[in-house]
């Protein structure tokens, strides 16, 4: 049984979501969260976010047990790039990409045995 929640367009840069992510990946739910409060990055906050949200789902939807779940699966795809542009010298102008994320994160109870 797992319980799954997704923040979609997140305005912050894929890579440095994952970063984040790859932290918290397989460890128990009160340690993953503990890790996420410890970490300074933007990120951390939106990740935790979205992990109290998988806890919940999974309490209220499931009726799982808090004690015994664990991150099984946390992975980031890209979103939408939003496209803006910077002038620059001689009448150029370059293009900027600001990067949206698109953060899941899949909370698993534990196999007792």
């Amino acid at each position: 049984m797992q319980a799954k929640a997704v923040a979609k367009t997140v305005r912050i840069a894929p890579r440095k979501v994952r970063l984040v992510v790859d932290l918290i990946r397989g460890k128990n739910v009160g340690e993953a969260i503990a890790i996420l409060k410890h970490t300074q990055r933007g990120a951390s906050a939106v990740v935790e976010k979205v992990l109290n949200s998988a806890i919940a789902n999974a309490e209220h939807n499931y009726d799982m047990d808090v004690n015994n779940l664990y991150v099984s699966e946390a992975y980031v795809n890209e979103g939408v790039t939003l496209k803006r542009f910077r002038p620059r010298a001689q009448g150029r102008a370059s293009q900027i990409n600001k990067r949206t994320s698109h953060i899941t994160v899949v909370v698993s109870e534990k196999k007792e045995g």
